[in-house]
């Protein structure tokens, strides 16, 4: 996915990494949390796609983080 929000994109992918690792989950596990495809997290984490709101809340949920947790970027 290249476009105008592609930076935007990869640091909400970032930022879902960040906690993942951080609590020790594999992209399977996430997936299976948040009820997506394994492919499908791979490719949210990699900004290589978007993805819903409701995507997003979800996988807030399964990583059990308020949601404005994903738009903290750093500078």
């Amino acid at each position: 996915m290249k476009n105008k929000n592609f930076d935007t994109w990869l640091a909400i992918g970032l930022n879902i990494l960040h906690y993942r690792k951080e609590q020790g989950l594999t992209q399977m596990q996430l997936a299976e949390k948040a009820k997506i495809s394994k492919n499908h997290m791979q490719r949210i984490e990699t900004a290589a796609c978007s993805c819903t709101l409701d995507t997003l809340i979800d996988i807030a949920q399964a990583l059990d983080i308020p949601l404005k947790k994903l738009f903290e970027f750093k500078d």
